[in-house]
């Protein structure tokens, strides 16, 4: 139980843990934010006027004149400072982006992946010892490279015709080339696209442009440094999930706590509120964006700091807090990395370090923490889902008008929508891959489906897959087993007390292959979340 209380206090925000007794999966408690003292109204008035500022314009939160019977329209939480730049837009390309965690890659075999809008494949070169990234796609006949495989030499090859490539994408044999020939296979257009790669926090990080001037960027700009990842005394587990809905709706769900004790009744524990309004518990909370640049922001917690930088990571570091024996302090951040995949699909990539309770990391399969993380992310799945093509109908730079947003709860979610719409126009830089159009929302089967969106993603949960079902089968044969032996048995050569044993065994195991199927089923693959029965 000691395990599972760690594992849900770091799920997401730091709320404090259900006691051992108690029967829910718990999770972090609800930030206090602290807030500015200054009243919110006054923000409408400086985001219209203000010329600088271009995260909503004024056509997007004018709204009609209420009725005299009811007060102004609250507006939203304001920023304590936002550096002024002029036409300065980021620059989505000229950034290192995660792919992968270590822990879920397999040196063995090419991986597949989507970041930004570009098919990548990562593999292992065994020959310079080092993670590559490249276009996951062969230049003969455009094979995807990930379908291939590494080769006796080390060299990554292409399944369809044979073609293979070094680990800086030069193309080192064409079997169908004559060995008396020219060296076809030397020429430039036999080469496949290779981005710079580097290892960093124990994450494959890319930066989505292979041109060779670009060979050595890591020596001129390098990936966000997160301490608590580098700092051995950290325990630092990773998950990972492909998201059904975009990185900016990922981006600000996970900076929002405030739908904790809805969207996740049941799942996590919550800070009591004052005064109980509703059965949930939720509570007013202060936030506030301290500053605001190109680069990200920030924002003062009572229980610690938010930090977002751009554009993947949103960390939460909670206030130190004594041991229980006086000589150290306790200390955990939550690290969320939000990977822009495609419209519509996003990336999360999530750890908690932190230096108390390191031990249950050694000993307890990272599996299981996953299986309650991967239910809160189901819990409000769909929901977002559908959110996202609300947002679309009204357009993104509109948010502030589609949305209303008069408490300071919201203020983080706030702050990356200024961001968001300010520096980057309100949608990521896909470079005319896409129409614009979001995906046709699927089955919610296939919405929520686990198993394609992690199981198969992660090393730990794939192999206790594989090996609950072999568990299944087992006692599945074993209960056919005991029946044939009780049935096989003459009337005399057994007693009744041992034919009666039998079948009871029998059944145990039967009833237990079918409840650890049920297991597998809504762990690994899919888990339908009805808000209404909660």
């Amino acid at each position: 139980m000691e395990a599972l209380t760690i594992s849900s206090s770091v799920l997401s925000l730091n709320f404090p843990a259900a006691s051992p007794g108690d029967t829910h999966i718990s999770k972090p408690k609800s930030p206090n934010f602290r807030c500015f003292p200054e009243p919110i109204s006054s923000f409408r008035g400086r985001l219209t006027h203000r010329s600088k500022s271009k995260l909503f314009p004024s056509n997007a939160i004018s709204s009609p004149s209420p009725p005299s019977s009811v007060s102004a329209e609250p507006s939203p939480p304001e920023i304590e400072e936002e550096v002024a730049v002029g036409e300065e837009k980021f620059d989505w390309y000229a950034q290192w982006y995660p792919v992968m965690p270590l822990c879920d890659l397999d040196k063995r075999v090419p991986h597949a992946k989507k970041v930004l809008g570009i098919d990548v494949v990562v593999w292992w070169d065994r020959n310079e010892n080092a993670w590559k990234v490249f276009d996951d796609m062969c230049p003969h006949r455009l094979a995807p490279l990930s379908e291939g495989r590494i080769d006796q030499s080390g060299r990554l090859q292409c399944v369809y015709h044979g073609w293979c490539f070094d680990g800086s994408g030069n193309c080192k044999l064409i079997p169908q080339a004559p060995l008396d020939g020219p060296p076809v296979h030397t020429n430039k257009r036999a080469c496949v696209a290779a981005y710079p790669t580097i290892v960093h926090h124990d994450i494959v990080w890319f930066w989505p442009n292979s041109d060779p001037q670009y060979k050595d960027i890591f020596e001129k700009k390098k990936p966000p440094f997160i301490p608590e990842l580098d700092d051995p005394s950290f325990t630092k587990l990773m998950g990972n999930r492909d998201i059904a809905y975009g990185y900016d709706v990922l981006v600000e769900n996970l900076m929002d706590p405030a739908h904790v004790p809805y969207a996740h009744y049941g799942l996590m524990q919550t800070r009591k509120p004052d005064v109980k309004r509703d059965r949930e518990g939720g509570r007013p909370l202060d936030f506030v964006v301290k500053k605001l640049d190109m680069d990200g922001f920030y924002g003062k917690l009572d229980m610690g700091i938010g930090q977002f930088t751009a554009p993947c990571i949103f960390s939460l570091r909670t206030n130190p807090t004594p041991s229980e024996d006086q000589s150290t302090q306790r200390r955990m951040a939550l690290v969320f990395i939000c990977i822009p995949v495609s419209p519509g699909y996003s990336r999360l990539i999530w750890a908690f370090p932190r230096n108390f309770g390191v031990w249950l990391d050694k000993i307890i399969p990272r599996w299981m923490f996953h299986v309650p993380q991967n239910l809160i992310l189901d819990s409000d799945l769909y929901l977002l889902h559908l959110e996202e093509r609300k947002i679309k109908e009204f357009g993104p730079t509109n948010w502030q008008k589609a949305c209303f947003v008069p408490t300071k709860s919201d203020a983080l979610v706030v702050g990356f929508r200024r961001w968001f719409n300010k520096y980057a126009g309100g949608e990521v830089d896909w470079r005319g891959k896409y129409s614009g159009d979001l995906p046709p929302t699927p089955p919610r089967e296939q919405l929520l489906d686990r198993y394609w969106t992690h199981t198969v993603n992660c090393q730990s949960c794939s192999k206790a897959h594989k090996s609950l079902n072999a568990l299944e089968t087992i006692l599945q044969v074993v209960a056919v087993g005991l029946v044939c032996v009780v049935a096989a048995t003459m009337q005399g050569a057994m007693s009744t007390a041992a034919r009666t044993g039998l079948a009871i065994l029998a059944t145990a195991c039967f009833a237990a292959s079918r409840l650890l199927a049920h297991f597998v089923h809504k762990n690994f693959r899919y888990h339908d979340y009805n808000h209404a029965f909660v």
